[in-house]
């Protein structure tokens, strides 16, 4: 710094003068200070809670829930915090996590008490090693607990499928909850630990450290700040939603025997979850049928027929991914095509169908893992991974596919094309009986076509404009009331061997049964019947270079 630079008064101005007061901020108008701040992390996270959990306000939706004395999941409408549904999920995720770290761990308990609005999450398998960082100066336990962004996931060089990704996790549960307790066991390092945060990790305890463990395990316990969510008590609806979750967790980890109030959930495997999904008979009074594929260690498949429009319950790395993503893309993806391509065999001739179109017949079940999965929110409903980065495939078996195709699904995909086949048809044909039609070009319509009389009007059709002039200069002898002429272009469709498509673009077709008044799919069997339509029978005339045989027939034939 210069002599010139270490002399500088701030204070004096260049002309050597003492800058003018500083102004009061007029009245009204908010300081520079309180419109521009900086707040920690821990701050944003309480000030900004939607970024990081969701909405801290109730919603009411329809969600999944269980239905224990019916043993089934059932769709209801619910209220709910989803805050505090997510940091729920982030101790239920982490503790299901440990089965990609220890193979041997087969046990999660989780506890809810309703009258201390305490929840705990136990799991065994290996604890977090009770070991002070060497860098950090803590112990393990207390720095990836109680300090933002400290994770074991940020090595994307090494391939995990686990839940966790981005260091908030735990900590969230910990920043939301008026206490919060750690609790492990190492036999690694032959110790164990416990230690207690209060006030939204605003006060933390000194960590107690054990010699000697007989057995490892991690157990949380926690007590939501429930003014954050504007709750007094954990009520039905949000343990209801818990209560889901741990059924989820039951499906979703293999092996693995989930506990819940000390009772065990009846789930073995993943095909046992899905039929609680399925158990409940369809329409026609038929349980509805599951077609379940173990694809391979990574992927478990199951699909039924869905009479709700798309449906789809899914898991990524026991992460319930509630609006799915591109893990259940790629496989419904798989399974449609198969569908369209049987579909187009048995409904020849018949509407081009859509994916979407048959997406919406299908109800499909995924339980996967995916190698270092991302989503669209840390609330990690939407899996946005690409296909090509999922770190496996998920391969249907001939069998399956074969399965499905011979499924329920197949019907419905063909009854609702036929109904929406039937539907456009319908739409070609007004069903109005019109006195004047128009946008018919070329037609010399009867005066008294679609008027009481028009059961006595006779429509001429005839092989194009030359024949038409001889028709109409013959109108000139029997008059126009009870008389009209269309002429046809070349050779008329049939319409028993065309396409559904071709029937539709058909403008001679479609003109045909706007003039005639048809209604698709009405039969004229009576006198009454034949009084609905603007004529009451047709006749054909061959070009005047052919045979010349006049056709008169009769609609009631």
């Amino acid at each position: 710094m210069s002599s010139d630079e270490s002399d500088f008064d701030p204070d004096v101005q260049q002309n050597g003068t003492k800058p003018s007061p500083k102004k009061k901020t007029p009245a009204g108008k908010m300081a520079v200070e309180k419109i521009y701040q900086k707040k920690s992390q821990l701050e944003h996270i309480l000030l900004r809670p939607d970024t990081y959990i969701g909405s801290v306000e109730p919603i009411t939706e329809s969600m999944w829930i269980m239905n224990k004395e019916a043993n089934i999941m059932e769709r209801r409408e619910i209220t709910y915090v989803p805050g505090l549904y997510k940091i729920f999920d982030e101790i239920l995720v982490n503790a299901c996590d440990n089965k990609q770290r220890d193979s041997k761990m087969n046990c999660v308990k989780i506890t809810i008490n309703q009258e201390t609005n305490t929840i705990s999450v136990w799991n065994n398998g290996k604890g977090i090693p009770v070991v002070e960082h060497k860098d950090e100066k803590m112990f393990v336990p207390t720095m990836i607990f109680g300090h933002l962004l400290t994770s074991s996931n940020y090595n994307d060089e090494e391939d995990k499928v686990t839940g966790g990704r981005n260091g908030y996790g735990a900590k969230l549960c910990n920043i939301f909850s008026s206490k919060f307790i750690v609790e492990t066991a190492c036999s690694e390092y032959k110790k164990s630990f416990k230690q207690v945060w209060k006030d939204n990790m605003g006060k933390v305890t000194a960590p107690e450290i054990k010699s000697g463990v007989k057995e490892d395990f991690t157990k949380i316990t926690f007590t939501p700040d429930l003014s954050k969510f504007k709750m007094t008590g954990l009520d039905k609806d949000i343990v209801d939603l818990m209560t889901r979750r741990a059924y989820d967790a039951a499906a979703s980890s293999k092996d693995v025997k989930v506990f819940l109030n000390g009772e065990k959930l009846p789930i073995k495997n993943f095909q046992d979850y899905v039929k609680l999904y399925t158990t409940k008979p369809d329409e026609d009074g038929e349980p509805v049928k599951i077609i379940y594929e173990n694809v391979n260690p990574r992927w478990e498949v199951a699909i039924a027929p869905s009479d709700r429009g798309f449906q789809q319950v899914s898991f990524v790395n026991s992460i319930a991914t509630t609006k799915g993503g591109r893990h259940v893309d790629a496989v419904v993806d798989t399974i449609v095509k198969q569908i369209i391509e049987v579909v187009k065999k048995k409904n020849k001739g018949g509407m081009a169908l859509k994916p979407f179109q048959v997406k919406n017949h299908i109800w499909i079940f995924i339980n996967c893992l995916i190698v270092n999965p991302t989503f669209d929110s840390q609330t990690k409903e939407n899996m946005t991974l690409q296909k090509g980065s999922f770190g496996s495939t998920c391969k249907l078996s001939e069998k399956f596919i074969t399965q499905v195709t011979k499924s329920g699904i197949i019907e419905s995909v063909l009854q609702w094309a036929k109904f929406k086949e039937q539907n456009q048809l319908q739409k070609t044909s007004t069903g109005k009986k019109q006195n004047k039609l128009k946008g018919v070009p070329k037609l010399e319509d009867a005066n008294d076509a679609g008027t009481k009389n028009s059961i006595d009007c006779t429509l001429i059709l005839t092989e194009g404009d030359s024949a038409k002039s001889l028709a109409v200069s013959g109108l000139g002898v029997v008059g126009r009331d009870k008389y009209g002429v269309f002429p046809l272009r070349g050779k008329l469709l049939n319409v028993r061997e065309a396409t559904h498509k071709q029937i539709l673009e058909n403008a001679e077709i479609n003109n045909l049964v706007k003039i005639l008044g048809l209604q698709y799919q009405k039969k004229y069997t009576t006198i009454d019947d034949m009084k609905t339509l603007r004529y009451g029978r047709l006749m054909i005339m061959t070009d005047q270079d052919q045979v010349h045989i006049l056709y008169r027939l009769s609609l009631t034939d």
